[in-house]
């Protein structure tokens, strides 16, 4: 299935290229994070040559084409319709058809519904191809300064406190840094929670990557709340990195009690056990029978 009736073409300050001739599939097509420049030529190519580009919000991609030429058509393809329209897209693939799926901003497949899409051509034998290229997890690791030997990429956190604060409990003891997004609206509390649960641990924020207002806050979640007091609230696109716990093998018996005894001051013993058997790895029934002898001598 071909729907182009002339030769498709992208251009580049001006001077125009012909596109290549695309094999039927699914195309998975990374593009810029914001600076527009950042595009490849080979997305270009197979952006101008697809027979249809699947986008989260035409709006958004409609300004990537637009920019270089393209005059392939938009098809929306979201987390509120991607159910009713899969079959339809199965369909025309299994017919020949050479589709690209985009996001909004960066690699997709990073929290979108690209992955049944992919699941499913995968299930029928269709072709997946993928044209890598910038993705925002990765960038704010680069920014960041913190370890990137091992990391773990971890989407959103949960909208609620408590279930946010359990969210990094279990995570907090994953020895390797932690990459999460999070929205303007709620860094703040999702701070707040971090500096709760993983103390003055070393993290970096980074919004706006790669636009003309980037922004790397590091520090501690406590630090980088401070520095964000007086300051309007946040926009544009946010990530989390979180470094790794601290090997902890060689802490004293007193320095445990100490780190205890801080936790007991807002939590009861229990959970106060909990939160340090993540962060150390040390035995949750350990230190909950020490948190419990704190506790009863007052200390």
């Amino acid at each position: 299935m071909r729907t182009h009736t002339t030769s498709p073409t992208y251009a580049i300050q001006g001077h125009q290229f012909q596109a290549p001739a695309l094999n039927a599939g699914l195309h998975l097509v990374a593009t810029p994070l914001g600076n527009l420049a950042d595009v490849s030529l080979r997305s270009l190519a197979v952006l101008a040559a697809a027979d249809l580009v699947l986008c989260e919000d035409t709006r958004v991609t409609s300004r990537l084409l637009q920019r270089y030429s393209i005059a392939t058509r938009l098809k929306p393809y979201h987390d509120h319709n991607a159910a009713s329209v899969r079959p339809g897209l199965l369909q025309q693939l299994s017919g020949g058809a050479a589709i690209a799926l985009v996001s909004d901003a960066g690699m997709p497949m990073v929290s979108d519904p690209g992955y049944k899409l992919v699941r499913d051509c995968v299930e029928h034998g269709i072709a997946v191809d993928v044209i890598p290229g910038p993705t925002a997890p990765v960038t704010a690791l680069a920014l960041s300064g913190l370890p990137s030997d091992r990391f773990m990429f971890a989407g959103f956190l949960s909208a609620k406190s408590g279930a946010r604060q359990r969210q990094l409990q279990e995570l907090s003891a994953i020895p390797a840094t932690l990459l999460l997004f999070e929205s303007a609206t709620r860094i703040k509390s999702s701070l707040s929670d971090i500096a709760t649960v993983m103390g003055d641990r070393p993290l970096a924020v980074a919004r706006e990557m790669t636009k003309l207002h980037q922004e790397v806050l590091r520090g501690d979640a406590a630090g980088i709340l401070a520095q964000l007091a007086d300051r309007p609230a946040l926009k544009g696109e946010i990530s989390i990195v979180i470094a790794p716990p601290a090997d902890d093998a060689d802490l004293s018996e007193e320095d445990l009690s100490h780190r205890l005894s801080e936790l007991l001051r807002d939590h009861p013993a229990s959970k106060a056990a909990t939160l340090l058997a993540r962060q150390t790895g040390r035995p949750r029934a350990a230190l909950y029978d020490l948190a419990v002898s704190l506790k009863n001598t007052g200390s």
